[in-house]
């Protein structure tokens, strides 16, 4: 039998990477990569910014990570930088920020490292309920908007003279990610969460033939890694937040491996 802070913990990852999968294959096809980094790093700052207003942490990541979203937005438009540029800046100045203020607030203790690398064996109920809660109108608000992101990840122009209107969609597209990673700060940690969202959407992406299609490989390629990676866990003894990344890394790895190899040596002659 397995102790129910394990089982928590498995119906806890596996509802972020139901969640993610869709996601993630939007940052993998818009090659938003770093775009995701920066806002995951700027999730420390959040943290920060929570102990020193007393508010949930989650309330305080998303908050700062809709900011970075907007300050990117705006300071695009002035074209004195280019993105990556703007990214870097903004993904080392956040982490940095949140890690100064997390030292000169002396009066509380914070445990770094499971902000950093997540404590999944920690989640509790309510996190469960937030996660499928958050979750679901994440993948409700995919659904709806499908259509509008796929057009402007495929040609924004076309979009745009189809009505499509992709400033909102990419907009939107910010605000869920934000979400997302408020979510899954708790689970696979800030400086993990990119890899969740990306491996799992990079993987998929070489077994699918549809759009639609990869996004639900990559939700079960994620669930399959989660899995994977607490079991591995529970049997080396290893941070469960990591071990969840290098579960995804080694299916990607086998996906990368020619089909035949897997196949019964009656099925390679034919």
């Amino acid at each position: 039998m397995l102790d129910d802070f394990f089982t928590r913990a498995l119906i806890a990852g596996v509802g972020l990477a139901l969640t993610t999968g869709p996601l993630g294959c939007f940052i993998v096809w818009r090659r938003m990569a770093y775009f995701g980094d920066t806002m995951a790093h700027s999730a420390l700052l959040g943290v920060a910014l929570a102990f020193f207003f007393e508010i949930n942490a989650m309330i305080g990541v998303f908050a700062v990570a809709v900011l970075i979203s907007g300050l990117l937005l705006l300071l695009q438009r002035r074209d004195s930088l280019s993105t990556d540029s703007l990214l870097g800046i903004l993904s080392h100045s956040t982490l940095a920020l949140g890690l100064v203020m997390v030292a000169f607030m002396t009066w509380i203790r914070v445990d770094l490292l499971a902000f950093l690398f997540g404590d999944i064996l920690a989640v509790s109920k309510a996190d469960i309920a937030f996660i499928y809660g958050g979750g679901f109108a994440v993948l409700l608000v995919m659904f709806w908007l499908w259509r509008p992101l796929l057009a402007a990840t495929v040609n924004e122009d076309v979009a745009k003279a189809e009505g499509l209107r992709p400033d909102l969609s990419r907009i939107v597209f910010m605000l869920l990610m934000a979400m997302v990673i408020a979510i899954a700060m708790k689970i696979v940690g800030i400086l993990l969460i990119t890899a969740l969202l990306i491996i799992p959407a990079a993987t998929a992406r070489r077994l699918s033939s549809t759009p639609e299609q990869m996004a639900v490989f990559a939700s079960l390629l994620g669930a399959i890694a989660v899995v994977t990676g607490l079991f591995g866990s529970l049997r080396f003894d290893t941070p469960s937040g990591p071990s969840i990344v290098v579960a995804a890394l080694g299916v990607f790895i086998l996906s990368l491996l020619p089909l035949h190899i897997f196949l019964p040596s009656t099925a390679r002659g034919r």
